[in-house]
């Protein structure tokens, strides 16, 4: 089954059981799943969805940040309900170990020796990291190694 026929289903599930909160979220998913193929006039791939989810997570980790400095806890705690909803449909995410063994391999692979080729690493981690680790973090550890 595919990742968007998934969440449509968990759409449906959660239109039965009344989860309204859990059907906003769903929702505004499809939406955007719904805009992006709109836009570009594309069948979006599973790929495709774990990016704008991701994009959609990060986007939520920002809102909790702003809204837990601004002391509103009611905004936050919503954003971070979405952000588990939303987590449901990432594949299952990479150890710390993965991680280093990745960034080992990219960094042998494109030969970077220094912190100007760090844009080479991140090329070729982006696509196999996708949805499974958090990039600002991945950046950091390459930035440690390349140092």
């Amino acid at each position: 089954m595919s990742l968007k026929a998934r969440i449509t289903d968990d759409m449906k599930t959660a239109m039965k059981a009344r989860a309204t909160e859990r059907l906003g979220t769903i929702r505004l998913l499809l939406a955007a799943l719904k805009q992006k193929e709109v836009d570009e006039r594309v069948e979006l791939t599973d790929t495709d969805i774990i990016t704008i989810i991701d994009k959609m997570l990060k986007q939520r980790r920002d809102s909790v940040t702003q809204y837990t400095a601004a002391n509103r806890a009611d905004l936050a705690d919503r954003e971070t309900a979405e952000m588990v909803v939303l987590s449901e449909y990432l594949p299952q995410a990479l150890t710390e170990a993965e991680i280093d063994a990745l960034i080992d391999q990219a960094i042998a692979d494109t030969g970077a020796a220094g912190m100007q080729e760090m844009g080479k690493v991140m090329a070729v981690l982006k696509p196999q990291m996708a949805g499974r680790a958090d990039m600002a973090a991945v950046s950091g550890r390459i930035k440690a190694r390349l140092a």
